[in-house]
């Protein structure tokens, strides 16, 4: 299947969608041998597709990894303020991979980076409603943990209700919850528990559809994925 050029540069791990239209603009591009331009359109399955020569796609090994990101880190790959990246915790991967998805810059845990596009694409996409679940530390009151699961508005988009478990009691209106969302607005747990009266202690994913944070995990490091889970994933997404 035929797909715009940069969005399978992107796909494949190499850059942003902009930088890949600026690599066409310079020439570094080429299909079947044949200088690229901006708009231009290839098959990752069967068109010889280079970048700076080296070629990308379908051919190139596919590496998806699971990272404990620790708060602090914010994930994009690079960052104009200078802040620390995600980018720079998977420095020994052997290929480029992207996020899949975003964690706030002052959330943790469990976040996927791949150099599989269609996979990404799959997992970001609203149509495959891949659950995500949370570990939160809350402070406030019962009334406003009850209100989590209730239908509400986020930035004007009315979300799937939550499926919300207490898990302990840690102090004086202070709660462990675990929280299962079904989409991935920005900073939507945040958001939904400002909206109940609640204020967030510590914000840490712990699952993505079927698959978990690896306890053995330490934040800040990664792992591949192994077969099984990784076979798991792309079932949930109805990719075999």
């Amino acid at each position: 299947m035929q797909e715009r050029l940069q969005k399978i540069i992107s796909g494949a791990g190499v850059c942003s969608r902009r930088a890949a239209e600026r690599l066409m603009e310079s020439g570094a591009v080429t299909v079947n041998g044949v200088t690229a331009r901006p708009g231009d359109r290839a098959d990752i399955e069967t068109d010889d597709i280079r970048v700076n020569g080296r070629r990308i796609g379908a051919h190139e090994p596919q590496h998806t990894i699971m990272l404990y990101k620790p708060a602090g880190t914010v994930t994009t790959m690079s960052d104009e303020k200078n802040r620390k990246t995600v980018a720079e915790l998977v420095g020994g991967c052997p290929v480029r991979v992207l996020p899949v998805g975003r964690l706030d810059q002052y959330s943790e845990g469990l976040l996927l980076l791949t150099n599989d596009g269609t996979l990404l694409e799959r997992l970001t996409h609203p149509r495959y409603h891949v659950d995500k679940t949370y570990a939160v530390t809350v402070r406030g009151g019962s009334n406003g943990i009850s209100r989590l699961s209730q239908p509400m508005e986020i930035d004007g988009y009315r979300i799937r209700p939550a499926a919300v478990a207490v898990q302990e009691r840690q102090g004086e209106n202070t709660f462990l919850l675990h929280i299962t969302i079904h989409e991935g607005r920005n900073r939507q747990i945040r958001k939904m528990c400002a909206q109940c009266g609640l204020r967030v202690l510590r914000l840490c994913r712990i699952s993505v559809g079927s698959l978990r944070l690896d306890p053995a995990l330490r934040p800040g490091r990664w792992r591949e994925l192994t077969q099984a889970e990784l076979a798991a994933l792309k079932k949930q997404v109805q990719l075999r």
